[in-house]
């Protein structure tokens, strides 16, 4: 069995990297970050090349490609820490798209593939993309519902996180009628997948920085502690990886195993993204702490996105009674 991307998936893959590398520096993230605004440029950019709408049904004027793909673009943007209100609109599609009725697919999708609309998704309390969001998904007590902005009362927040926007939110709207239950988990493969790139970049970052940095004439990386903290950071991103994607691949073809698989990825990706990032910190030693360094942006990233999943101790509390529950049956 043949467990790697498809060849138009590889080209999804490295055509994201080369564009967000080029596009979306570290220097144009801390940019962005430090004015308080999106990179409307890149945003822009990505819209032209239909990446909004990549999961989007074409009937609706998307793509009509699946969470895999969905999930390998989210990978890279999480890889450039990319300061985009990407996220939040394609996990508002995502859930309109399996969960709406025919009139709120109708109404908002072709709007939020084209990226004429921005989208948002999360609960009341933290909602990313909420502010400048034309169309919001709230989820709360396992129910979801839609709201147009003009419906919607909005906070901006201020988080750890200044690459992207989020907000509080409040307001009624319309219930979301279908399968919440599952639009939940495809929303969990997608920020899972953003969260594996944040992973990988932290790793990256950190086995570059220990094979220069030299102390008593050698590369830190040389010492055993250092190696072990490297090795442990490889294995926490490669496990979520593997749940992520297993997740994502659930989502279009075993849809009767993707709670069990989404309840993987975020206890997996939840928890390796904070590890990896505090670990990628700690191991760039006194200036990991310092503003100027870059790798700040990943952790930041990374603590925003683990609470959009729900932290991984509920997450593995959630699969352990899914599992319980099978076996009773």
């Amino acid at each position: 069995m043949n467990f790697g991307f498809s060849e138009d998936q590889q080209t999804i893959k490295a055509t994201a990297r080369e564009l967000l590398a080029d596009r979306s520096p570290m220097a144009r993230v801390r940019e962005a970050a430090e004015s308080g605004a999106a990179d409307d440029d890149l945003r822009r950019e990505l819209c032209e090349l239909g990446w909004p709408g990549i999961a989007v049904p074409e009937k609706h004027g998307g793509q009509g490609l699946g969470a895999v793909e969905l999930a390998v673009l989210l990978e890279e943007l999480g890889y450039a820490v990319a300061a985009t209100p990407f996220l939040g609109s394609v996990l508002a599609a995502a859930a309109i798209a399996h969960a709406g009725d025919d009139g709120q697919r109708a109404r908002w999708l072709p709007g939020l593939a084209s990226g004429e609309l921005a989208g948002a998704f999360g609960g009341p309390a933290l909602a990313v993309g909420a502010p400048g969001a034309d169309v919001l998904v709230l989820v709360e007590g396992g129910a979801a519902r839609v709201l147009a902005a003009a419906d919607a009362d909005v906070e901006p927040l201020a988080t750890v996180d200044p690459t992207r926007a989020y907000g509080r939110v409040a307001g009624e709207g319309e219930p979301l009628p279908g399968d919440v239950a599952g639009a939940l988990d495809r929303g969990a493969a997608a920020i899972a997948a953003e969260l594996v790139g944040v992973c990988q970049r932290a790793l990256d970052m950190t086995v570059a920085y220990v094979s220069e940095r030299r102390q008593f004439g050698i590369p830190v990386g040389a010492f055993q502690a250092v190696a072990h903290r490297c090795a442990q950071m490889l294995l926490q991103t490669e496990g979520a990886r593997s749940a992520t994607y297993f997740a994502a691949w659930a989502a279009d073809a075993a849809p009767d195993r993707l709670a069990e698989a989404a309840g993987l990825a975020r206890a997996a990706a939840g928890t390796a993204a904070t590890e990896v990032t505090g670990s990628a910190i700690q191991a760039h030693g006194g200036i990991g702490f310092t503003w100027e360094a870059d790798v700040h942006w990943l952790f930041k990233r990374a603590q925003l996105d683990a609470a959009l999943l729900g932290g991984g101790s509920t997450a593995r509390i959630a699969l352990a009674r899914l599992v319980a529950g099978r076996a009773a049956a």
